[in-house]
């Protein structure tokens, strides 16, 4: 009775300790299998590509780029606006204001230079001369700044009889001619000549207004000359 209650006692003891050994194994292969898991997460962590916004700029430096203006790193950023556009406009001029004289004042027979002055446009720069007669008839003279090629003369059409007799005691007064102003502006100021007018003062000698830019820095330069006496009576440069 004994060893037959033995036995069986025995078995059992044989099934748990097999059970447990089962168990053991089944929970080692788990914990095997998470920590293969967990290093595979990891891997794939490393591997995985930057995200975008990992590498953009911070708000701060995003803001001074923002802030920096684009004519800092712009060549010729340091000049004014009018400096900008003298630059520009002269850059693209190949016949000066001796020839666009030369060429206005041949379209009209024995014409005087009143004004002549150079400007810009769609169809290139040009100068746009006043040249009259001995009687004060007006007439005006577009000559390309390319080319050299002048327009015909229109004749003005707004001038009345006063008009007439101002002008042509201006022009008779004038005893400096418009070469001759302008060498003693650029005998004073090196540059170009952009700009040239007779004008007519209030009751004194008639003057002479010349307008010369600097090559570099691109700033204008007026003198009022006596024409006349050919002295400087007034000089003025545009700091724009």
């Amino acid at each position: 009775m004994t060893s037959e209650c033995a036995l069986p006692v025995a078995r059992g003891v044989g099934l748990i300790c097999v059970a447990a050994a089962a168990g053991a194994l089944l929970t080692g292969c788990g914990q095997a299998d998470d920590n293969a898991a967990g290093a595979n997460a990891v891997q794939a962590a490393e591997l995985a590509p930057t995200s975008p916004s990992a590498s953009a700029p911070t708000s701060a430096s995003a803001s001074m780029s923002m802030s920096m203006p684009p004519s800092a790193s712009a060549s010729g950023g340091n000049l004014a606006r009018d400096q900008a556009e003298r630059k520009a406009l002269l850059e693209k001029v190949k016949v000066g204001y001796g020839d666009a004289l030369r060429a206005a004042v041949a379209k009209v027979s024995a014409s005087k230079l009143v004004s002549i002055e150079l400007k810009g446009g769609s169809k290139g720069p040009r100068w746009e001369a006043e040249v009259a007669t001995v009687d004060g008839t007006a007439h005006t003279v577009r000559v390309d700044a390319v080319t050299g090629k002048a327009d015909q003369a229109q004749a003005e059409t707004e001038q009345d009889n006063d008009d007439r007799a101002k002008l042509a005691d201006r022009l008779k007064k004038a005893k400096v001619t418009a070469q001759q102003a302008v060498q003693t502006a650029t005998d004073k100021t090196k540059g170009t000549v952009t700009a040239l007018e007779l004008q007519g003062t209030h009751g004194g000698a008639p003057e002479w207004s010349v307008d010369v830019v600097t090559n570099g820095d691109w700033k204008k330069t007026t003198f009022d000359i006596d024409a006349v006496n050919r002295k400087i009576t007034r000089e003025h440069v545009d700091q724009d």
